[in-house]
């Protein structure tokens, strides 16, 4: 196989990965990556148009990307109570991907509990509920960001623009029990949760 050949696989790889990844920040670069693979497999085989093409792409796919890095978004935290009707069209509707990463997990009214719901440009972009015990330790019984918005932005907002909202509900500790998800434990890795004890720990 010459690497005209291979340049060509890859490229084709990489635009079928980005079609079917979610988020639209995930999507700019695996494109941006097969249209980069593209150019180098057109200037090998002398393809000028297959050049020229992905180009084009990757200089929309750069516009694109510093206009989003550029763009400022509001996020705000919305405090909600178990009965809320809102809360419970979102956890139906999202119901089959929550179950992927928090399995058999049911929305119940504990006293005890902190509950919010994260608002990114007005659209509920989050839910976060966790059981808060003695020593400020929050066992989590979700916190899940709809597809569209897994680009660490919500999780920077949670756990440190409003660190200060969870220290004052008395949170010095959140805890995961268990992490069902490989994508999940990745994310928690970037936001500075370690292991400890067999449990997925962020001090505050």
């Amino acid at each position: 196989m010459s690497i005209g050949e291979l340049m060509g696989y890859v490229a084709s790889v990489l635009l079928a990965i980005s079609l079917i990844v979610n988020g639209e920040l995930k999507f700019r670069w695996i494109n941006s990556f097969g249209c980069v693979a593209f150019i180098v497999y057109g200037v090998l085989i002398d393809a000028f148009p297959v050049t020229l093409t992905n180009s084009v792409l990757l200089l929309i796919n750069a516009f694109q990307m510093i206009k989003y890095y550029r763009t400022t978004e509001s996020f705000d935290l919305l405090e909600f109570t178990a009965d809320e009707t809102i809360v419970k069209k979102f956890l139906e509707f999202y119901g089959k991907d929550i179950q992927a990463y928090y399995p058999g997990f049911a929305l119940n009214d504990e006293a005890n509990d902190v509950r919010f719901l994260v608002l990114r440009n007005m659209t509920i972009a989050n839910i976060f509920i966790a059981s808060l015990q003695p020593g400020g330790k929050a066992y989590i019984k979700i916190n899940y960001t709809i597809p569209k918005y897994r680009d660490f932005k919500v999780g920077t907002y949670i756990f440190k623009k409003r660190k200060e909202y969870l220290q004052a509900a008395g949170v010095n500790e959140i805890i995961y029990t268990s992490v069902a998800n490989k994508g999940h434990a990745a994310f928690l890795k970037r936001m500075g949760f370690v292991q400890k004890d067999g449990k997925t720990i962020k001090s505050l």
